[in-house]
């Protein structure tokens, strides 16, 4: 790829022997690896002046560092799964089919990046789906059910059905990008002789695209950013230690708010053990974020016991006499992995 501008370093100077400011390929990649310097390549833009230097690859590291990292947790995630565990797409719960919704889109912005040569789009995109929309959302909410299900659960399966559609899509499109990380990976999750530089992008079926179900989820969105913002002051001042500890009472004025988590199981998407939603502004000192109207949250702790397995604050837990440090869901769980 021709480019159009110059490679500086950090401070926009043009590198040169008299100011020593080079940065070395050789280098970068004795001292990182290169597909370090592939993924600074992907990030910039070509077109314009480019800067690099230690601060700008350090940057790069951690980068690749949070996409490694959701890959390997991916990979151990989807070590027990098998083909007959799988959920088709018609018993899919409503997050899953948002998460294909977003496999979808991101599948239409990756194969007209690689066909424009725009990898700072895709790096762009891939990035930001796999740090905020998977590791700081749907895995964060979905280690529950992946963690303490039991091993016939529909939501279990649901999702590690869709992770590993997603594993197989994100790795395939990082591959030209990160190579070598992404051989490693298609290797551990399809067998030592599996190489991804040989397969073709999953085919993406358009009918998972789903713009009504990700335009609620946008609101739905919205009033969990005002729960954690919320359970997080409660985290500072040491009130609680986890978000499980809580169960914050949901205060929604608006109208479309409102109707978008009618049917969603708060306590689930925000990660507490209980969590209420009335309508209404809320009391004065509820707590507000100026960007999301309508929606207040008092904090409140949870009642009940501590789950010895799920870690859930629940009245429930210690009904069954056969697990009693546990909730009815967790103990027949551990029946059905006992058998």
């Amino acid at each position: 790829v021709l480019t159009h501008g110059f490679t500086m370093d950090e401070q926009g100077r043009k590198m040169s022997k008299s100011l020593n400011n080079s940065t070395a390929p050789q280098d970068v990649i004795k001292q990182y690896g290169a597909d370090i310097l592939r993924l600074w390549v992907a990030s910039v833009d070509y077109a314009e002046d480019q800067r690099i230097g230690p601060e700008i690859i350090k940057t790069n590291v951690d980068a690749y560092r949070k996409l490694r990292n959701t890959v390997r947790w991916m990979l151990g995630s989807l070590a027990h799964f098998k083909p007959e565990d799988k959920v088709s797409d018609a018993d899919m719960p409503e997050l899953e089919r948002l998460m294909l919704s977003h496999l979808a889109r991101l599948d239409g912005v990756v194969r007209k990046g690689y066909d424009e040569f725009d990898f700072r789009r895709i790096y762009s995109a891939l990035s930001n789906f796999m740090t905020t929309d998977l590791s700081s959302f749907y895995f964060d909410v979905r280690k529950d059910a992946l963690y303490c299900d039991a091993p016939s659960s529909v939501q279990r399966r649901a999702a590690l059905t869709v992770i590993d559609r997603i594993f197989d899509c994100v790795v395939s499109w990082l591959a030209p990008v990160l190579v070598f990380t992404c051989d490693e990976a298609w290797a551990l999750r399809h067998g030592e002789d599996a190489c991804v530089h040989t397969v073709q992008f999953p085919e993406v079926p358009a009918s998972w695209r789903d713009q009504d179900l990700e335009a609620k989820w946008a609101k739905i969105m919205k009033v969990r950013s005002v729960v954690t913002g919320a359970l997080e002051i409660e985290r500072r001042e040491k009130r609680i230690g986890s978000s499980l500890e809580s169960a914050p009472v949901v205060h929604i004025a608006d109208d479309a708010l409102s109707g978008a988590v009618r049917d969603i199981d708060m306590a689930e998407i925000c990660i507490t053990s209980d969590a209420t939603v009335e309508r209404g502004e809320g009391p004065a000192d509820a707590y507000r974020l100026d960007e999301v109207r309508g929606v207040s949250v008092v904090p409140a702790m949870a009642k009940g016991t501590k789950c010895a397995r799920s870690w859930k604050v629940l009245p429930e837990v210690g009904s069954d006499a056969e697990y009693p440090d546990v909730t009815p869901r967790d103990a027949d769980a551990l029946r059905e992995w006992a058998r």
